[in-house]
């Protein structure tokens, strides 16, 4: 009994041991913290709501990432033998100290890839980790198995439209009882996301389910305006079935159809409803999704949370950097698009960015900054809870572009394991990544991204639309672009 005893206690104050609600974990050492990668968080059913993973009684070692959910036309990237539908809901964290009683902020990240494809282990927490915050990622279902609206066929399938976003909740949930145990808080959530990860942060913002579980809110790159109600997307899960033969009294047969089948049935329903339904998406049913997202902010519950917003210089914009493209040149790709306000748009362009140059003008980002301005507009309107925005500027060398997603390494403290985009850690880059990560880790301490690494962040609440812009010089401008992004509704966004 004594021996049992000493067993025990060995691994209670094991700091790589972790006793969760379902079981004990193991992690591993990773760059100064500790790793627990692929714990299980919900059980998958396909097309039904996650359920409570089944306890363990061994303990589980968790220095893998959990597989890839299923996703298709990935080409050697993700082979079938790295991908599990069965499997899909796995959690990882990162931390410095599992036995703190002093509880660090908890930053939980949402992957992007849209809503169709994406991994968690494409971003490592370990660099975030570094700075005394509790990281968190999560792969949940994506695409057909996650989206796909079968709600006509019955209350089975009530919830099929959204169950991916009902991952994204039950793994919140699991923070909530669990994060305490690896150092952090559970009343000091940041949820954030890119790209399609912030679309799903926008939508759990406006599920009901959610509230209390996050206190704050990351979107880079991901304001992603959807109009999928159940009235479309049920169209399309109509569609879906006929596609594969099934008759609706035999719905139940959809859930041993093979996922390659799924998807080419899916490939085909959404070719012939193009302009009825915005692919497999979240959707607006009033009861798992009450609002719409980002229209132009979220629901009641959510207007209290404190945010930043934002987006890189060039995102996928058109890129014309290297082409030597003359003044002439421009003004003939843009009266297409312009027309008679061609000369007004590049006088705009030049007020707002007169550092920058022809190229800059017809490479610039036309669709994540104008909606990342509209929703801060509208959110400081409407309550005090401050909203911040960036604008990442800084050009890869090895492209001269401000791509989608570039600003991801230097958020996350990681520019050296990123050689495709910052093939030199040079002292700028280190700089410019210690200022970043800085920022956003003093915001999900406090709600406020101010620190001693950057200029004095203004909320849209404090000042009249200020943008910090992200570069090896970093400052604040003040609706500087305000002219520009007026044509850009016009001419753009307007049809």
């Amino acid at each position: 009994m004594a021996g049992l005893l000493a067993i025990v206690c060995s691994c209670n104050n094991d700091p790589m041991v972790v006793k969760t609600t379902t079981g004990r974990v193991q992690g591993v050492e990773e760059d100064g913290t500790i790793a627990f990668k692929g714990i299980p968080y919900a059980k998958v059913e396909r097309f039904m709501p996650p359920q409570p993973v089944e306890p363990w009684d061994t303990t589980m070692v968790c220095d893998t990432y959990g597989p890839y959910a299923m996703q298709a036309n990935m080409g050697t990237f993700v082979t079938e033998k790295d991908m599990s539908e069965e499997n899909t809901c796995s959690i990882n964290v990162w931390t410095k100290d599992t036995k703190t009683k002093d509880k660090k902020p908890v930053m939980f990240w949402v992957h992007g890839g849209g809503y169709a494809t994406g991994s968690s282990s494409w971003n490592p927490g370990m660099g975030l980790a570094q700075k005394d915050v509790v990281f968190v990622s999560i792969n949940h279902r994506l695409n057909i198995l996650g989206y796909l609206d079968l709600s006509s066929f019955g209350e089975k399938y009530k919830y099929s439209g959204n169950v991916g976003e009902m991952d994204i909740v039950a793994a919140l949930k699991w923070v909530k009882a669990n994060i305490s145990k690896f150092g952090g808080d559970p009343n000091n959530v940041t949820i954030m996301g890119h790209s399609g990860g912030g679309g799903k942060v926008g939508s759990v913002m406006c599920m009901p389910s959610a509230k209390g579980l996050f206190h704050k809110a990351i979107i880079f790159s991901g304001v992603i305006v959807g109009q999928n109600t159940t009235e479309n997307t049920s169209k399309l899960g109509e569609a879906v079935v006929a596609q594969l033969g099934i008759a609706p009294e035999d719905i139940d047969k959809i859930q041993t159809v093979p996922y390659a089948d799924l998807v080419a049935a899916g490939n085909v329903a959404t070719r012939e409803l193009r302009g009825i339904a915005r692919g497999f998406a979240p959707t607006m049913d009033g009861d798992v999704m009450v609002d719409q997202p980002f229209n132009p902010t979220f629901s009641d519950f959510s207007m209290n949370i404190p945010m930043i917003i934002g987006s890189t210089l060039n995102e996928m914009g058109a890129n014309y950097y290297g082409k030597g493209t003359t003044m002439e040149e421009a003004i003939e790709i843009l009266k297409p698009t312009y027309g008679d306000d061609t000369e007004a748009f590049i006088a705009a362009f030049q007020e707002a960015w007169p550092e920058l140059t022809v190229e800059d003008m017809l490479s610039i980002d036309k669709t994540f900054r104008y909606n990342s301005v509209k929703v801060c507009k509208a959110f400081a309107a409407e309550t005090t809870a401050p909203i911040y925005n960036y604008i990442f500027t800084w050009k890869s060398p090895t492209n001269n572009y401000s791509a989608h997603g570039d600003e991801l390494p230097f958020f996350f403290n990681t520019i050296e394991m990123e050689k495709r985009k910052v093939p030199e850690a040079t002292p700028e880059c280190k700089a410019l990544e210690d200022a970043m990560s800085d920022a956003w880790v003093a915001f999900a301490y406090t709600g406020n991204p101010n620190c001693d690494k950057i200029p004095t962040w203004h909320s849209f609440q404090e000042a009249n639309e200020p943008t910090m812009l992200f570069n090896y010089t970093i400052e604040e401008r003040e609706a500087f672009d305000a002219k520009l992004q007026a044509l850009i509704e016009k001419y753009i966004v307007a049809r």
